[in-house]
């Protein structure tokens, strides 16, 4: 692991590092170093580490719950060099939905194509932040929607690490069965008029989730139109599982 970057300010420390060809961002409170709990963010598809919804996540999960939070590229995004392979992929399934096809099976075969990369990649990027002072080894939750969903389902499943985990806008075409051995918590978000996942493939995803305490939250609109209070219940969810208890305050939770 090495760091290419590092500013402060507003009490939040944001370190921009790579481990093994993996870009990532760290964000951590300013001060003193000491074990924490630690979110790992998967960002959307066509999006990055520093993207504006990862990042307001972010400020939030350190500022009013004192976490360290990480965020890395997902191949093909960002800091990461293009992937003809995963280019030709996207281009020519926004070519057969654009022609009617049906979405979901063509997300589900890409999301499975590139979590074959990302699972180990995430979980070395967690060995390495881990190792610092000010992160410690403290307990893991992950938060992720639409590619983040479903990258993030085998991810959860294939992670001991993980405590409780904030999914959604994902479907159970290609993870299912990760999804069965997930029994950690659960918060699952999903979009009632979702265009590019279907109501029943959201349902049957939180349907499979093994998961004994598992939640859903549905809500009317598309894809994109997730309601900005959505996230203080996954703050609030992930505070109470991860050990760390969200502050209060004018601007908090």
């Amino acid at each position: 692991m090495h760091f290419t970057s590092e500013t402060s300010s507003d009490g939040i420390r944001e370190q921009l590092l790579v481990v093994d060809g993996t870009p990532a961002a760290l964000w951590t409170p300013d001060g003193p170093a000491a074990t924490r709990p630690l979110v790992l963010l998967g960002h959307g598809g066509g999006e990055h580490k520093q993207e504006p919804g990862i990042l307001a996540r972010a400020r939030r999960l350190v500022t009013e719950c004192g976490f360290a939070v990480v965020a890395p590229d997902v191949p093909g995004h960002g800091d990461r060099p293009v992937e003809e392979q995963y280019n030709r992929l996207a281009v020519a399934n926004q070519e057969r939905i654009a022609a009617g096809a049906d979405p979901g099976p063509l997300l589900a075969e890409f999301h499975a194509l590139v979590a074959r990369r990302t699972v180990p990649e995430w979980q070395a990027v967690l060995d390495a932040v881990q190792r610092l002072d000010h992160v410690g080894a403290g307990p893991v939750g992950y938060w992720g929607v639409s590619l983040g969903c479903g990258l993030g389902v085998p991810f959860v499943a294939a992670e001991p690490r993980v405590r409780a985990a904030v999914l959604g806008l994902g479907g159970a075409l290609a993870s299912a069965a990760e999804a069965a051995r997930i029994t950690v918590p659960v918060e699952f978000l999903l979009q009632w008029d979702d265009e590019r996942v279907p109501r029943e493939a959201g349902l049957a995803l939180f349907e499979a989730f093994g998961s004994a305490e598992k939640t859903l939250h549905a809500n009317p609109g598309g894809h994109g139109d997730l309601p900005a209070f959505e996230l203080d219940s996954t703050l609030r969810f992930l505070a109470r599982h991860l050990g760390r208890p969200v502050l209060t305050g004018p601007d908090r939770v």
